[in-house]
């Protein structure tokens, strides 16, 4: 196995390069689709316990929601000649709706500008640092030809939530809780990937769809404790495995992520809405 620092072969710019992006049959032409490699054992999940509320603060309500949790078993063939390649799994953010209501004062929303006007149909939730890749320890595995065996590898990854939302408006100096309800809608595709990282042709091996729902209703003037509750049973949608698998297109395969891309609106009842806290990627 190579180390992680080899990873990823970068341009001058610092960005993924771009490759095929076949569907799981291939072109047949590209390096990336002419490797072969099996999975099996493949599982896709969320947790079935519901979210659970935090109000341990005066200044923040946190949840934390269930895991996202995928794993497989691979298997690479034999690598005849030098080359080096990666196997593992790559996460994009489809849809985002993630709003914060203070009764009749306004909203606040977490926002990702290029999902909402459409410029992206889906952006990159890479960790930030190993691009294009979820994480860089349980998530990829990488080998370098020439080898004489086959090799077989376990990849797994997780995903949930644990944000901070205040109880006061997030242009407020205060805590005073105003707070009354939290409404979250987010959608992923999560591939299982191959690349060959000398020429940064990537293929998808298998497609996983899947999305995390909520709604928390919030009485303000209630104890600490006693304000928050959970609407619904909290169980979530489980994911589904496609049968063809869709493209990964660019934009999941490079800079800027999800986390870097996201602002924090808050638009009163009155007046223009304020941009509270830009897009990292802008700074």
């Amino acid at each position: 196995m190579l180390p992680l620092s080899l990873l990823v072969q970068r341009d001058p710019f610092g960005t993924t390069r771009m490759g095929c992006v076949q569907s799981s049959a291939g072109c047949n032409r590209c390096p990336a689709c002419k490797f072969k490699v099996s999975v099996t054992d493949l599982h896709a999940s969320i947790d079935t316990t519901p979210t659970i509320i935090e109000e341990y603060s005066d200044v923040v309500l946190k949840y934390r929601t269930p895991y996202f949790r995928a794993s497989a078993k691979v298997t690479v063939p034999p690598i005849r000649r030098a080359g080096r390649w990666a196997v593992g799994w790559i996460q994009a953010c489809t849809h985002m709706e993630f709003f914060n209501t203070y009764g009749s004062m306004g909203t606040s929303s977490w926002e990702i500008p290029s999902l909402k006007t459409g410029e992206y149909k889906m952006i990159s939730d890479s960790d930030g640092v190993l691009y294009p890749w979820y994480g860089a320890t349980t998530e990829v595995a990488v080998v370098e030809g020439p080898t004489h065996s086959a090799l077989k590898v376990e990849l797994s990854m997780n995903d949930n939530f644990y944000p901070s939302v205040t109880w006061d408006t997030p242009v407020s100096s205060g805590n005073f809780p105003h707070l009354t309800r939290i409404t979250r809608d987010q959608g992923f595709t999560t591939w299982l990937a191959v690349m060959n990282l000398d020429s940064g042709e990537v293929r998808p091996l298998r497609t996983i769809k899947w999305r995390m729902r909520l709604q928390i209703e919030v009485e303000p003037l209630e104890d600490a404790g006693k304000r928050a509750r959970l609407v619904g049973t909290g169980k979530q949608e489980q994911p589904y495995v496609l049968t063809n698998n869709q493209p990964i297109p660019e934009t999941a395969l490079r800079k800027p992520n999800a986390n870097d891309a996201q602002m924090l609106v808050w638009r009163p009842q009155k007046g223009p809405p304020v941009i509270v806290v830009p897009p990292k990627a802008q700074r």
